[in-house]
């Protein structure tokens, strides 16, 4: 009977697997977590910097192999865990006072220049997808003149608030929600001034009882007015996705958005190219590009950012959203559901490689000490 195997045969298994962003080792870079190992039961945790990390499958399915395959072993429990890091940001631009949300890890805003593109749809299915990778998601609808929140997530109900009279979001499909909607009649007119948005805004940021999450998902107005602008320079957000169809009327206001976001000094994610083509059910090998096609990698390659992937169009994503069943959870399996998961994957990777270069977050909660 051989021996018992060792941590560090196990650790030295492990360690050709390489992260490939991070280039190094997942042992090196201290993914390996709580390794136990008794007799021939070997049991430990790959810690990944997201849970929407798009090699966790990959990671798991080598480090089984791997260990496995060691002499001694005869069983293998890999557990996959995440420990989102925070890519800060300092929010504020010259003229505003940044805020700060504790708990909240990464705001991640979805934008577009213009209307109609989907910009919304988009926001809530690549907040579901985080949600399903396991992650702790908030969803705030920044649209204070059009917000649709309410009837994409399927949520009514006015806000409660907290004896600190904090607005507790509303729960839906899984995630914390707040949205202009919630205080507001189907039949009611929105009519705001510059000032008034502002205070909205900067309220829905801070006292809102976000509590404790990964990602804040901000489902931004379109355009680049009052609204769009106090976020962009309040906020201290991780990054930005631009939402575009090909056309070039989007394209045009699309690089407006894109624009605001690097004078503030907002890392752009990527562009996001909504209802690209059309294949229809009984040509499945057939593709309609009706709104032009490869225009959003087009204006990624001009403007030096990467293109995260096109979006095909799908009736139910409409039908299904107005029925409060977004498009990942009524139909996962679906062309759309697989490519926003994927889009969402490329996201989760970006901001976790922001924060792997963001300098460590100081503790607020300070004592200090008389000597």
């Amino acid at each position: 009977m051989a021996d018992s195997v060792s941590a560090s045969q196990v650790l030295d298994a492990l360690r050709p697997i390489i992260d490939p962003d991070f280039q190094k080792s997942i042992v090196d870079l201290g993914f390996i977590k709580d390794l136990k190992i008794d007799g021939g039961a070997v049991a430990f945790s790959i810690e990944l910097t997201t849970p929407a990390c798009p090699v966790k499958a990959e990671f798991e399915r080598a480090a089984l192999e791997r260990v496995r395959a060691l002499d001694g072993v005869d069983s293998v429990a890999v557990t996959m865990t995440a420990n989102t890091r925070q890519a800060s940001r300092a929010g504020g631009g010259s003229d505003q006072e940044p805020v700060h949300l504790p708990g909240v890890k990464n705001i991640l805003a979805i934008a577009s220049g213009k209307g109609g593109v989907g910009k919304s749809t988009a926001a809530i299915n690549l907040a579901l997808t985080l949600r399903d990778q396991g992650a702790e998601v908030g969803l705030l609808d920044a649209d204070v003149y059009g917000p649709s929140l309410s009837l994409l997530a399927g949520v009514q109900g006015r806000p409660d608030t907290t004896a600190d009279r904090k607005i507790m979001p509303l729960i839906g499909q899984g995630m914390k929600l707040m949205s202009m909607a919630f205080f507001m009649t189907d039949d009611s007119p929105v009519i705001w001034r510059g000032p008034m948005v502002h205070g909205l805004v900067k309220q829905f940021l801070t006292d809102v009882e976000w509590g404790d999450l990964d990602y804040l998902i901000v489902d931004m107005p379109p355009g680049t007015g009052d609204a769009a602008l106090t976020l962009t320079q309040m906020a201290p957000l991780s990054g930005a996705v631009i939402v575009t169809t090909a056309n070039d009327l989007s394209l045009i206001d699309a690089r407006k958005g894109l624009q605001m976001f690097e004078k503030v000094g907002v890392p752009i994610l990527g562009i996001i190219e909504n209802m690209s083509f059309f294949t229809p059910s009984d040509a499945p090998d057939k593709k309609y590009y009706i709104f032009g096609r490869g225009g959003g990698e087009r204006v990624a390659r001009e403007l030096g950012v990467e293109f995260l992937g096109e979006v095909p169009i799908d009736p139910r994503i409409a039908e299904d959203g107005d029925a409060g069943k977004p498009i990942v959870v009524s139909q996962p399996d679906s062309p759309s559901s697989q490519a926003l998961r994927r889009i969402t994957g490329e996201i989760a990777r970006k901001i976790a490689m922001l924060a792997a270069k963001s300098p460590l977050v100081a503790d607020a909660n300070i004592t200090w000490v008389n000597r």
